[in-house]
């Protein structure tokens, strides 16, 4: 007698948490997101202060994007709602990052005395660390600089988070409009379209402060932030549009 056919039934795929867990998950994401932006920016610009990809020489480009991106915030970001000096805010951060990272830490000191001539009958260590240090001494710099250039950078997309939260909810408005249109009417649900427009939504906030934060030279936020807020803008109108007609 021939068995029963078994039954095989797909996995369910499994759902993003929900409510204080989900909250969590998403802290835990954007945090994953800051550091591994500020890995990628210190090793480009490692590599390419090795590979002499800048016009500039050791640690001079790293400490020239400072400049340049403190010289934005105090000619574009003068007036903000989220804080009433962004200059002096940005400029305060970056001082604390400074006193606890290099200064507190005792880096920068550990550098300076590596400048210093070793005293006669010096232990092989002691000139093996001296030289090390002096021969990484632009390269530590670089990352002094480029650690506070991150800093710098994730104020500007502070300042810069209500675009995103606009163009959310020209977005979301846009696409419930079309939705309500579509549901009076006899238009087509898609729910393909739905789904994989929904999936975008998250990386494509992400992504624009991955790319921002981890640029090797200084470029006006804008040229990243517009087209990143607009195709955010966009997916949302897709996801609120396609969403099914009856709940």
């Amino acid at each position: 007698m021939a068995e029963p056919s078994k039954v095989q039934t797909q996995p369910r795929p499994q759902e993003a948490p929900k409510g204080i867990f989900g909250v969590l998950h998403k802290a835990k994401l954007a945090i994953g997101v800051l550091l591994l932006s500020l890995l990628m920016s210190i090793v480009i610009e490692w590599i390419g202060m090795a590979m002499k990809w800048w016009t500039e020489d050791g640690y001079l480009h790293s400490q020239a994007m400072l400049q340049v991106e403190l010289g934005w915030i105090a000619k574009d970001f003068t007036q903000s709602l989220l804080m009433s000096d962004p200059i002096q805010t940005a400029q305060q951060l970056t001082h604390t990052v400074y006193e606890w990272l290099f200064v507190k830490s005792g880096f920068l000191e550990w550098i300076v005395q590596a400048r210093q001539p070793l005293p006669k009958g010096a232990s092989a260590l002691q000139v093996y660390s001296n030289n090390l240090v002096t021969a990484l001494e632009d390269y530590l710099l670089a990352t002094l600089y480029v650690t506070l250039t991150f800093m710098v950078r994730l104020v500007i997309l502070v300042l810069t988070s209500p675009l995103f939260a606009m163009a959310t909810l020209v977005g979301l408005v846009d696409g419930l409009v079309r939705r309500d249109i579509r549901r009076f009417g006899a238009g087509r649900e898609s729910s393909f379209l739905y789904h994989h427009s929904k999936r975008l939504i998250a990386p494509l906030f992400f992504s624009s402060w991955l790319i921002y934060l981890s640029l090797p030279f200084s470029l006006h936020p804008n040229w990243i932030l517009l087209p990143c807020a607009a195709l955010l803008g966009l997916a949302v109108s897709i996801t609120a549009g396609s969403f099914k007609k009856y709940l």
